[in-house]
C-alpha cells in the first residue's frame, strides 16, 4: 500500500546535543569531514542506510541513542567544538575579504541545477555539479555569491536497468521539510511569496526555500504551493522534464523570478544587493529582461537600461553544439511578453534579443539572448572558448574569430568535495596539510608504499560498494529472488580499474569500448594484463537513441565470462561518484572532439590520483603534458563518422594494451608499481591546483566579477548619467553606420622588394557618415596572407587623423584600392594614417577597416558594426 503523503519527523535533540541541528541545517557538512565523522558516530550503519544526510540521520536515530550519547562528555564538547568551527568559518574573513581595490558587494549565481550532495537531489549532470563546486569554493574564498535556482520537487529521475538491459525511470518526490531546506518569510511569519503574471489574467506563484552552503545562501523557487492552479503547481515538477510551453514557463520563473525572489530576500535580510549577475547558461537568461524592467522603473529607456544591465552582466555558455541551446518558438515568446509579465518592456524588444542572426526567424535563442545581454562571456575550457567563438561568429560579422568577445575560463571541481578522506588523511599525517588540491605530493615524506596502499585501499572500497549497488539492481529486477552468488565477485580489486561515467547523449561515444568486441574481451580477460571497467550514466528520458547505447553496454556486460571483469551501474549520482572516481586507476573520456565543453568527471578522478586517458577535448588538452595520462589520437580531420569511430576505438585500445597495462603491472620486487605511482604523484602535484575550483572561483573573481562590478558601477553612477549617454550615442552610431565605409587606401615606403624591417606607409579615406573621428578607430589589421587572402598571425594597429604636419601624410604612397562608385570617392572622406613596420617574412597582407570607440564599450566588436575596405 503507498502513503498519498509523505512527510519527514524530526527528532527532539537533548539540549546537550542541540548544536547537531546546527550542524545538519548547514551544507558544509556535504565537504566537511571532521563534521561527518560526527554524524557517522551517532549510529554508523544507519548513516549509510541514509545516504550520509544528517537531517534523515536526525530523523531516524533512536532517542535512546541520542540519550546516550548526550551523556557523553567527549562527543558533546566534540558537537560543541564543531559547532563553534562552523560559526567562525562562517564570520571569519577569507581571500576575498583581504582583495585590495573594487570587488562586487554581492553576486547573484543563477543556474538551473545545483549539485551540492546526494541529500539534496537537484541536479542532472555536470552543469549542475559545477554549479553546486562554484559555490562551495566561493563559500570557502569568502565571494558573497548568492545562488539562485528552482526547487524540483522530483528532481531529476532515479534510473533502474530492466532485465534485457533498457532504463527505467522513476520520479519519488521530495519532501523539502525533510531537506536542509527552510522557507524564506516575511517577518509576520508568512512566507516570501513571488509572482509572475501570466497571459490570459493568471498568475504563477511561488514560494522560496532557502539552503545555507557554507557561507553562501541557495535560494529556490517551488510552485506546488495552493496558490496556484492544478497545471502550473506542475511548473517545478521536475528538471528538464518537460518541453516547450512547460520549459519557458520554467525558465521565466528561474530568471525573472529568481531575479524577483533576490531583491526581496535582501531587502528582507539587509544583505546587500548583487552588482553582478551570473548566468550559468542559458536557461537563466530571462533575468537579464527583469532587471532591464526594474531600471526602467527608475526613469531610464530601454536601451539606458540595456547598458546598465548588460555591464553587470556574466554569461557562461556551456554547450559546444547548436542543437544544445534552448530554443522557443518566437509566437510563444511574444504571447507571454504581450502580457503583464514585464509592462514596461515593449515585446519587440525582448524578441530582437533572442533573434538569431542566421538561423529561423520564428525561433528565439536563449544563448543570444544571453551573449546581447552580457557584455562579459566565457566558455568553459580554452578549446571551448574557440568553439564558441566560431559557433556564435554570426553575431559579430566582418570580426575575426580571435576578437569575437567570449573569453573562456576552465572548469575545476571542489577539491574537498571529491577528494576521498583516505587521502586526505595521507595528507593531513604525511604533508600537514588538509589542502588536498595544494599539498606537495612529490615529497618524500609520502612513500611510494603509503601512497600506493591508499590507492589500493580505494580501489578495494569501491569494489565493495560496486558489489552492493548491483545486488541491489538484481533485487529491483527480481523481487523477492536471491541474488546470485557471482555478483559477489564482480570486480578484482588488485585488476587495472578503468571508470567511464557521465550523461550518455551520443557524442561522448558511451559504446566506442565496443567498436571490436573481441578485442575488448581480449583485454578484458588478459591473462597477465588483465582491466576491469565501470561505466555509469543517466539518458535523458525523450532519448531513446541514448538508452540504446545503454542497452548495449549491460548486454555485453551480461556475458557469463564477462561481467566479473564490466559492469553497469545504475543510478549514477554524487554518492557513487564520490566512491567511483577514487576507486579507479584510469579515467576514461572519449567524446567527438571538439564536442565535450570541458568533461569535469576527469579532474575529480586526478584529485584521487587516477590517471586520465582521453580524447584531446574539453579541459585535457590545456592539462595533457605526457606524464599525467594519456591522449588518444583523434581522427578529426577528416573520414566519415564510421572511420573515425574505428581509427579512434583502435588507437583506444592499443593504449590500454602496450601502455596503460604493461605500466600498471609492472611491480617492484615489494609490489610496487613504481613508475605508475611516480605517475600518481605527478598528476597529483601538477594537477590537483589546476583543475580545484578555488582556481575557477579566483578567475571569474578577477577576470569576470570585478570588471563587470566596475562596469555596472561607472554606468549607474550620478543618476546613470554614462548610461544614458552610452545609450544616446551608440543610437546615434547605429543610425549613421550605413554612410561609413572606407573610400581609397594608399600604400608606399616599402622597397620595391620589401624586407624586414621596412616601414609600410597607409593613407585611408574614411566616409564617416556624420560621425566624428572620435567616435571610430581607423585600424589596419595586417598578418601571414594565404592563397584564400585570408590573415592568421593577426595584428591590429589604430591609424590617426591627418594633420597638416603629419609626417605619414607624405604623398609618397600607391592606390592599393580603386575609389568607390562615381559620386562616392574620396570626396568627403577624412584622412587616416599610420605606418607598420614589417616584422616577418613570408607573405604579408593586410587590410582597412573603420569600428565604433567609446571609452565604455567592452570590445571593439561589442556593437558588432565593421566597415572593411574592399
Amino acid at each position: 500500500m503507498k502513503a498519498i503523503r509523505k512527510f519527514t519527523v524530526r527528532a527532539v535533540l537533548p539540549p546537550a546535543l542541540a548544536a547537531l541541528d546546527e550542524l545538519a541545517g548547514n551544507l558544509r557538512w556535504s565537504w566537511h569531514e571532521p563534521t561527518r565523522v560526527l554524524f557517522d558516530h551517532i549510529e554508523p550503519e544507519l548513516w549509510r542506510e541514509v545516504g550520509h544526510d544528517p537531517t534523515a540521520l536526525l530523523g531516524a536515530v533512536a532517542p535512546a541513542r541520542l540519550i546516550e550519547l548526550a551523556s557523553d562528555v567527549d562527543y558533546v564538547a566534540g558537537v560543541n567544538a564543531m559547532r563553534d568551527d562552523l560559526r567562525e568559518y562562517l564570520e571569519k574573513p577569507r581571500w576575498y575579504q583581504g582583495l585590495d581595490g573594487d570587488k562586487p558587494a554581492a553576486i547573484a549565481y543563477f543556474s538551473p541545477e545545483f549539485g551540492i550532495a546526494a541529500a539534496l537531489p537537484q541536479y542532472s549532470g555536470g552543469l549542475g555539479i559545477l554549479a553546486g563546486d562554484h559555490l562551495k569554493s566561493a563559500s570557502d574564498l569568502g565571494v558573497p555569491l548568492i545562488g539562485v535556482g528552482l526547487f524540483y520537487r522530483a528532481g531529476y529521475f532515479s534510473q533502474a536497468i530492466a532485465a534485457d538491459g533498457w532504463q527505467l525511470e522513476s520520479y519519488p518526490l521530495l519532501d523539502p521539510d525533510g531537506l536542509p531546506l527552510s522557507v524564506v518569510r516575511r517577518p509576520d511569519g508568512s512566507a516570501m511569496p513571488v509572482a509572475l503574471a501570466l497571459p490570459d489574467g493568471r498568475t504563477l506563484h511561488a514560494r522560496i526555500w532557502k539552503a545555507a552552503v557554507g557561507r553562501i545562501t541557495l535560494l529556490l523557487l517551488d510552485t506546488d504551493i495552493p496558490e496556484n492552479d492544478d497545471d502550473l503547481r506542475q511548473v517545478t515538477d521536475r528538471l528538464y522534464g518537460g518541453g516547450g510551453e512547460h520549459r519557458l514557463l520554467q525558465e521565466l520563473l528561474l530568471g525573472i523570478g529568481g531575479a524577483r525572489a533576490v531583491k526581496r530576500w535582501t531587502a528582507l535580510t539587509g544583505h546587500p544587493e548583487p552588482d553582478v549577475f551570473h548566468t550559468n547558461e542559458g536557461h537563466a537568461g530571462f533575468l537579464g529582461l527583469e532587471r532591464i524592467s526594474s531600471l526602467m522603473g527608475e526613469g531610464l529607456d530601454f536601451g539606458e537600461a540595456l547598458q546598465v544591465a548588460r555591464a553587470g552582466t556574466v554569461f557562461t555558455t556551456h554547450t559546444p553544439v547548436a542543437a544544445g541551446i534552448d530554443r522557443f518558438e518566437l509566437d510563444l515568446v511574444r504571447r507571454y511578453f504581450s502580457s503583464d509579465l514585464l509592462p514596461a518592456v515593449n515585446v519587440d524588444d525582448v524578441l530582437a534579443l533572442g533573434a538569431e542572426a542566421d538561423g529561423a526567424a520564428d525561433v528565439f535563442n536563449m544563448a543570444v539572448m544571453g551573449l546581447r545581454l552580457g557584455q562579459h562571456a566565457n566558455g568553459v575550457s580554452k578549446l571551448h572558448g574557440e568553439v564558441s567563438r566560431r559557433l556564435f561568429a554570426a553575431l559579430w560579422p566582418g570580426f575575426d574569430e580571435s576578437e569575437i568577445p567570449i573569453d573562456s575560463i576552465t572548469n575545476g571541481v571542489h577539491a574537498p568535495t571529491w577528494t576521498d578522506p583516505a587521502l586526505l588523511a595521507l595528507a593531513e599525517t604525511r604533508l600537514g596539510t588538509s589542502d588536498t588540491a595544494n599539498a606537495d605530493w612529490a615529497s618524500s615524506r609520502v612513500s611510494d608504499d603509503e601512497l600506493w596502499a591508499v590507492r589500493t585501499a580505494l580501489r578495494h572500497q569501491f569494489v565493495t560498494d560496486a558489489r552492493l549497488r548491483l545486488a541491489d539492481s538484481w533485487r529491483q529486477q527480481h523481487p523477492g529472488g536471491t541474488v546470485p552468488g557471482w555478483i559477489g565477485d564482480v570486480f578484482d580489486p588488485t585488476v587495472l580499474t578503468i571508470g567511464f561515467a557521465r550523461r550518455v547523449p551520443s557524442y561522448k561515444r558511451l559504446t566506442l569500448m565496443l567498436h571490436d568486441p573481441n578485442r575488448l574481451r581480449a583485454l578484458l580477460t588478459h591473462p597477465e594484463h588483465p582491466i576491469q571497467i565501470v561505466i555509469a550514466g543517466k539518458s535523458h528520458p525523450a532519448d531513446d537513441e541514448g538508452k540504446r547505447l545503454i542497452q548495449q553496454i549491460v548486454q555485453f556486460a551480461d556475458d557469463p565470462k564477462l561481467r566479473q571483469r564490466i559492469a553497469f551501474l545504475p543510478d549514477y549520482n554524487i554518492a557513487m561518484a564520490q566512491l567511483m572516481y577514487p576507486g579507479t586507476d584510469v579515467w576514461l573520456n572519449n567524446p567527438l572532439r571538439p564536442f565535450e565543453a570541458c568533461g569535469t568527471s576527469g579532474m575529480k578522478a586526478a584529485l584521487n590520483g587516477a590517471l586520465n586517458l582521453s580524447i584531446l577535448d574539453g579541459w585535457w588538452p590545456e592539462y595533457y603534458d605526457g606524464q599525467n595520462g594519456w591522449a588518444i589520437p583523434s581522427a578529426n580531420a577528416g573520414g566519415d563518422a564510421a572511420e573515425r569511430d574505428r581509427f579512434e576505438a583502435e588507437a583506444l585500445y592499443d593504449l590500454i594494451e602496450h601502455q596503460v597495462a604493461p605500466s600498471f603491472y609492472d611491480r617492484s620486487e615489494t609490489g610496487i608499481p613504481v613508475r605508475w605511482v611516480d605517475s600518481i604523484r605527478h598528476s597529483l602535484a601538477g594537477l590537483s591546483p589546476e583543475v580545484s575550483a578555488d582556481r575557477m572561483v579566483k578567475d571569474y573573481v578577477e577576470k569576470m566579477y570585478r570588471p563587470a562590478g566596475r562596469a555596472e558601477a561607472r554606468l549607474s553612477a550620478d543618476n546613470y548619467r554614462a548610461a544614458r549617454e552610452l545609450a544616446a550615442w551608440k543610437h546615434a552610431v547605429v543610425e549613421a553606420w550605413p554612410g561609413v565605409s572606407v573610400a581609397h587606401v594608399e600604400s608606399g615606403g616599402v622597397a620595391e622588394v620589401p624586407e624586414v624591417g621596412d616601414e609600410l606607409h597607409l593613407r585611408a579615406h574614411v566616409h564617416l557618415g556624420g560621425l566624428s573621428p572620435d567616435d571610430v578607430n581607423v585600424q589596419v589589421v595586417y598578418g601571414t596572407s594565404h592563397r584564400d587572402d585570408e590573415l592568421s598571425d593577426v595584428h591590429v594597429q589604430t591609424l590617426t587623423p591627418a594633420t597638416g604636419t603629419d609626417p605619414d601624410a607624405a604623398p609618397d604612397v600607391a592606390a592599393d584600392a580603386a575609389p568607390a562608385a562615381e559620386g562616392n570617392g574620396t570626396d568627403g572622406a577624412r584622412l587616416f594614417v599610420g605606418t607598420v613596420t614589417l616584422n616577418h617574412s613570408g607573405g604579408f597582407g593586410y587590410t582597412v577597416r573603420v569600428v565604433p570607440r567609446h571609452p565604455l564599450l567592452h570590445s571593439a566588436a561589442e556593437m558588432g558594426l565593421v566597415a572593411v575596405a574592399g
